[in-house]
Order: C-alpha cells, then structure tokens, then sequence
C-alpha cells in the first residue's frame, strides 16, 4: 500500500480555513483564488481518502475524519515552522527577558517559550508573571525586554507600545450557577429580566487587590447604575479568583481570554447588570529597535495570541 505524504501547503490552507471560518477569506489571507483553494480542499480528501467536510446551514463544519485531520495538520504546521525557523536562526544568540500577566500564563506561556526555545537553544530566556503596574515599572527600569499585558486606559502608553486587540470586559460567573445557594444569586436569578426591580442584596465582588485598574471600572459602574455591592473575595493571584468564582462567592470580571472551564462569562443584560467597557491588550517593548532575540520573540507571541482570538471568534464559549 503506497503510503500518503500531506501536502503542507494543502495543510496550510485547510487549517487556516477553519481558524477564520470561512475558505474564502483563508483565500484572501494566503492570496489565492476561491477556485484554487476549492481544489486543495479536494485534493485533501482524495489524500485523506474519507470526507472531512459536511454542510452546515450555509457553511461547513467537519466530520469526525476531519477533526483528526485538524489536530494533525496543526502539530505538522507547527512542527515545520519551527523547523524553519530553527535553521534561519540557529546561530541566534543572546538574552531576553520577558514578563506577562497571569491571564497569559496558561494559554500562551508554554507554547511560546518552548518553541522558541526549541527554535533558538543559544538564548537564555527569562520569564515573569506579575500585574500589568508592575510590568510597566520594570520595563521602564529596563528590568524586561518584552512585557504582554492589559491597558486600562488609566496610563498614557509608553512609546514602544503596541496595541495588539481591544476585548470586551464580561461578567463572569460559576460554570454551574445552579450549585450556588445564596441570597443574592437565586434573587437575580428569579428576577432576571425584570428590570424595573433592583436587587436588594448587594453584589458580592471578587476582585484583585488594590491597585486594579479594572476594580475601579468595575465599582464605578455599580455606583453609576445605584447597584449595591460589597466586597467578597479578595486576592492579588488570579488563580484564586477563579476558584472563588466557580465556588459561588460572588462575581468578577475579565476579558474573554483564557477563561478556564470552571467559570463563564454571564449575560448581564438578563441579570441586570451594567454595561462595562473594552481595555487593550499591549505589547510593550523597551526599545523601537530591539535585539534580534528580543524581536524574534515579540513575533511569536503576536502569532500567538492572534491565533488565540481567531479561535475564540470562531469558537465562543
């Protein structure tokens, strides 16, 4: 039996099809017609010998062939990357340091550094977790090289800075919210959608410790709205928010990135809750011109965290 050899080029194609959502903009995105990437998709098939498509109201979703297909094309893409970029950067030496919030620790922290590690064995990397105040301050004492991390709004951005995304501040909750027996749930609950009553019970809040650009967003909205509330779990881990969160403690609010399964984000409408704003997601650099290292990192961690919002669009929770 002759044995298959995958296209990467076909790979491409299909996996960036499924991250946007739709072939034809992967088409505009990789610069071919609609009719050549309509080809490569059957050419993918005929490789693959199953179907891996099936229609889906006016688009097309995979079949359980095409699942598996996805999840080897991406490992493959992956690994070729890095392969290339291994060989363009062998020599690549140096120094990077690198800080970001913890909302990013999960989710990109070890992809990232492990490809580039992997891609780059002459680089010494150091690595921090810390609040979005303290980054600032140690790229501005010239302690770090990159720094991913939340903007308020509540500081100028520094001039290396770059704006990555503007995301949604969202309530979030317990994953379960019929586990939690408290006063001031099952209230909400059985008055959700009655807007002309106000709940008497005062909002548990469970947010991060002073200073927090977002606890001040957050109170001022409640205070704006007449919306009592009260203070329920404090914490400067994020970590422990969320357990708190899943716990029925009360709730918090994020951004939609990284949410672990345990929480999720409410509709604050139906729970009469006020409206919040967006924040920015920044990468700021030390220098306008930084380091080979320095540079090469800063790539992949965009590449990642734009793959990580496509995903999010296209999959919500």
């Amino acid at each position: 039996m002759t044995q298959v050899m995958f296209d990467l080029d076909v790979l491409r194609t299909f996996s960036t099809g499924m991250a946007l959502g739709s072939y034809a903009r992967a088409a505009d995105k990789l610069g071919r017609s609609t009719s050549a990437v309509s080809a490569q998709l059957k050419k993918l098939e005929s490789q693959a010998g199953t179907v891996l498509f099936r229609k889906e109201g006016r688009g097309l979703a995979l079949t359980d062939a095409g699942e598996t297909l996805l999840a080897y094309a991406h490992r493959m893409l992956e690994l070729n990357d890095e392969a290339s970029a291994a060989l363009r950067g062998a020599d690549l030496q140096g120094w990077v340091r690198l800080g970001l919030q913890e909302d990013f620790g999960e989710t990109l922290l070890p992809a990232v550094l492990g490809r580039f590690a992997r891609a780059h064995p002459k680089v010494r990397i150091e690595a921090c977790v810390a609040r979005s105040g303290e980054l600032r301050e140690r790229l501005e004492l010239g302690q770090l090289d990159l720094a991913l991390a939340w903007d308020a709004g509540d500081q100028p951005l520094s001039p290396h800075a770059e704006r990555v995304a503007r995301m949604p501040l969202l309530w979030i909750g317990p994953t379960a919210p019929e586990r939690v027996d408290a006063p001031w749930w099952t209230e909400r609950e059985h008055r959700a959608g009655v807007r002309a009553v106000k709940s008497k019970e005062p909002l548990p809040l469970i947010m991060l410790d002073a200073p927090c650009p977002l606890r001040e967003i957050v109170i001022t909205a409640l205070d704006r709205a007449g919306l009592p509330w009260r203070r329920a779990f404090g914490s400067a881990s994020l970590a422990a928010l969320w357990a708190a969160t899943s716990a029925g403690l009360g709730l918090t609010v994020r951004t939609p990135f990284g949410l672990p399964t345990h929480v999720r984000a409410l509709d604050r409408a139906v729970l009469s809750l006020p409206a919040l704003p967006q924040i920015s997601l920044v990468l700021y650099r030390a220098q306008a011109r930084a380091e080979a290292p320095a540079s090469r990192l800063a790539t992949l961690l965009l590449e990642a965290v734009r793959q990580h919002l496509q995903l999010e669009t296209v999959q919500p929770r």
